[in-house]
């Protein structure tokens, strides 16, 4: 065997690495074991032929353009046989490479600190000799608002050197940055010196356990790099966001794989919306800003550290130092906030798998109107095409006889409808050879189709405008709403016209997604809305998106809570969920108490296996139902405020308790209730018992139904009112109100009732908007409102909170 053959040349080696970018990881069919498995980046990090590189000292920094370089030392993993057990810890490797001229046994690579804002931080840690400048460009990233990170912001950060210049220390007004030369530490604190977090070498702490440090690895199957960032973590440290997760809503404890799957349900660790982003209760928050899959362990594998895994080359790590509104609102300036909805997407959305023909919709329109359920929105599943599930864009012939007059009629009644499809088109689709021939599909190594389906490219414009003119022509008919369905699939080993492989774009492709269909919406009708299920970082810029399809159980309904908390706290502002479970008829008793708590959601929609209509079970469910819907629109003034307030923090309407009260501790520990804007607390039943017990957060709470005050920061036992749902109002708070309409565009806005909250008769305060969307703060002082700034056109009345 020559010698060449032995040891591959450069131009091999370039070769070999060009590919690498190009192409599916050569192995991810090993590491993927059936086809749409999300990929665990975290196991690059167990294989024993792996090449690990560790961060060791700083070899460089400049501290005035924050631009510098690491050292990184080379360690295998060594099989070490002790006690009757093999362990695999991490010893220091020797160069292997042939020639070893041409490569570092201890590479010093590039890193750069910038500050993004007074609360901001931005990290980079190139696992090449290339700038971070370099890595990536900044302009085209989907995943931010623009496209592009803000210019630095510099000089809101006061630099410092100390200890002979072996410490760089960045401050200001919210934090602190310090990085230790050497060895190598970066260390985050608050604005009062509190250590927040900080880097983890070897050797932090002394362990016997083989943990992962702050690392990355060359991966043996590809020579491509991952990434291992690893942070400690408080003994009493919990972790939040990660995306839409049904899991418990503190991750400390769990491994989050953040790549994106069908989670064909509510009760699984997959997701269909996931997000590099977390917030924690010590103070800060992290994003790290890639398509690539991701890995966070909180403590999971070794308690004290939360190691952060991407499949990426570049570690791109935004830090956001602050309380959870603060963290928040940081993450979602970078990446972009919510625009709110049409004021019509509010109310309530009618569904079923599925309506399918014209008359059926319009009988179940006029017994709406018959029955007195309000409602704004009819929506139209898989069944509008003569094949059901055949997404052809074309309503059925048979079965839809006019879709114009039948879509003008229901907007003449006041509904909108809303329709279903998705983007893989099935081979039995006549779509299917269109798109193939025109290529506008996702396609494998060998050019050709990745799988059964032709899955769209949204990476390729022509794809994009072929796609949006098949909406476009039912929107124009008069459709105002489409349902945007799967996306968590697309193929994760496809090549893409963008030039990239799955290992970029699959994750990516519901931010394409969600977006192609927002932008035609809003074109073709004036109205930025979707009804959407999977979604990844950037996605809150494309609302609305939904929790899947959730099973008829107490335990779905309790996990689909969590999510929606998860939800917001990744910088969602609107979330809806499918009211009573979707996979099969809802029982009735669960259907009764899951609705007030689809109804005091932003977005409510009732869908799932039939029947869903209230009146197909009996007058007294159906009694319950309507009380349930005319709550959400009675109170849309409250709601509509919401709205406008939260999108334009960048605030989640649904919240987890800890985000208004983050000083009370046991709030961090409360999954199971939640704040509906700041002064609504919304706690469901989740069984039969007929009481729940409730925890108040601190200050005085009422109850909406019974008028019963309760005193917070303690448990209380708390039966619900008429609505099967228990509602407290925040003491000290303004709650509007107008009269109950069959849809929001019958409400008399002219017209509002202000219910004011005060146990002791302190001023309350409260945010009133209008169908415009203008929103007032009132205030109201001894039963009266105080400067009366609502709008001439604008009648009010004041009625002292209590029972309804």
């Amino acid at each position: 065997m020559s010698t060449r053959t032995r040891h591959p040349g450069r131009r091999a080696v370039a070769i070999a690495l060009a590919l690498t970018a190009l192409a599916p990881p050569a192995a991810l069919a090993a590491q993927t074991q059936t086809m749409g498995d999300p990929v665990d980046v975290a196991e690059d990090f167990a294989r024993p032929e792996q090449v690990y590189f560790v961060a060791s000292r700083v070899a460089r920094l400049d501290p005035a353009t924050g631009r510098g370089a690491i050292q990184w030392e080379r360690h295998v993993r060594q099989p070490g046989l002790n006690f009757n057990k093999i362990d695999r810890g991490f010893a220091r490797g020797a160069a292997t490479e042939f020639p070893g001229t041409e490569y570092d046994r201890d590479p010093v690579l590039p890193f750069a600190i910038d500050f993004v804002s007074p609360r901001a931080i931005r990290l980079r840690f190139s696992t090449r000799d290339v700038p971070p400048e370099r890595m990536a460009d900044d302009t085209r990233s989907l995943m931010l608002a623009g496209g592009a990170v803000p210019a630095a912001d510099r000089a809101a950060w006061r630099v410092e050197r100390s200890a002979g210049d072996s410490i760089v220390t960045w401050t200001s007004a919210h934090g602190k940055v310090r990085v230790v030369k050497h060895p190598w530490s970066l260390e985050l604190y608050d604005a009062a010196g509190r250590l927040l977090t900080r880097t983890q070498r070897l050797g932090q702490p002394a362990s016997f356990t083989p943990y992962v440090p702050f690392s990355f690895v060359r991966r043996s199957r590809d020579l491509g790099r991952s990434v291992a960032a690893t942070f400690e973590l408080a003994h009493d440290e919990k972790v939040f966001g990660m995306g839409e997760s049904f899991t418990r809503l503190d991750k400390r404890g769990q491994r989050v794989v953040a790549v994106l799957r069908d989670a064909m349900g509510a009760q699984s660790r997959l997701q269909y919306k996931a997000v590099p982003f977390f917030l924690s209760s010590a103070g800060y928050g992290m994003f790290v800003h890639t398509s690539a899959p991701v890995t966070f362990d909180v403590g999971a594998e070794f308690d004290a550290h939360h190691t952060i895994y991407a499949g990426d080359e570049e570690l791109d790590l935004f830090v956001f130092v602050g309380a959870p509104k603060d963290v928040v609102s940081e993450y979602t300036a970078l990446t972009g906030r919510s625009p709110v909805p049409p004021l019509w997407s509010f109310g309530l959305w009618m569904s079923r798998i599925t309506y399918n023909s014209e008359k059926q919709v319009r009988d179940v329109a006029r017994m709406m109107r018959e029955h007195r359920i309000p409602a704004d929105v009819l929506h139209l599943d898989t069944g509008w095409f003569e094949t059901d599930w055949r997404s052809d864009f074309r309503f059925s012939s048979s079965r839809f006889a006019d879709p114009a007059a039948m879509l003008r009629d229901l907007r003449a009644q006041g509904f909108r409808t809303s329709l279903w499809q998705y983007t893989y088109f099935t081979p039995k689709n006549p779509l299917w050879r269109e798109v193939v021939e025109k290529g506008y599909h996702v396609r494998d190594a060998g050019g050709r189709l990745p799988g059964e389906d032709a899955v769209l490219d949204f990476s390729n414009p022509a794809a994009v405008a072929w796609y949006q003119g098949k909406l476009r022509e039912l929107l124009r008919l008069g459709v105002a709403a489409i349902k945007a369905d799967f996306g968590e699939n697309a193929p994760i080993d496809g090549l893409y016209a963008s030039g990239r492989t799955g290992w970029y774009e699959h994750n990516l492709y519901p931010v394409r997604y969600n977006k192609a269909v927002w932008d035609v919406t809003r074109e073709a009708t004036g109205d930025g809305i979707l009804w959407g299920r999977s979604a990844w970082a950037g996605s809150q810029r494309y609302p609305v998106h939904w929790g899947g399809d959730a099973e008829n159980t107490d335990q779905a309904m309790a996990a689909t809570l969590r999510s929606g908390l998860s939800m917001g706290l990744s910088g969602f502002t609107f979330w809806s969920h499918d009211v009573g479970g979707f996979v099969n008829r809802a029982p009735r008793a669960l259907y009764r108490r899951w609705l007030p708590f689809g109804a005091l959601t932003s977005h409510t929609r009732t869908h799932g296996a039939p029947p869903r209509e209230p009146w197909e079970y009996d007058a007294a469910l159906e009694a319950d139902f309507r009380r349930g819907i005319e709550l959400k629109y009675a109170l849309m003034p409250y709601v509509w405020a919401q709205a406008h307030a939260s999108a334009a923090r960048g605030w989640p309407m649904m919240r987890a308790l800890f985000f208004e009260y983050p000083d009370d501790p046991t709030s961090w520990l409360v999954e199971d209730e939640y704040l509906f804007g700041p002064d609504l607390l919304v706690a469901p039943l989740f069984d039969e018992a007929g009481a729940r017990r409730v925890y108040v957060p601190p200050g005085g709470w009422t109850d909406y139904q019974t008028g019963r005050v309760y005193q917070g920061a303690r448990w209380h036992e708390i039966a619900p009112g008429a609505i099967p749902v228990v509602l407290l109002v925040r003491d000290h708070a303004v709650i509007p109100h107008v009269a109950v309409a069959q849809h929001t565009g019958a409400i008399d806005w002219s017209r509002v009732e202000l219910r004011a909250y005060s146990s002791d008769g302190a001023p309350a305060i409260g945010s009133v908007a209008v169908a415009d969307g203008a929103v007032h703060t009132v205030r109201v002082e001894g039963g009266r409102l105080v400067g009366d700034p609502l709008p001439g056109r604008v009648t009010w009345r004041m009625t002292r909170g209590g029972g309804r």
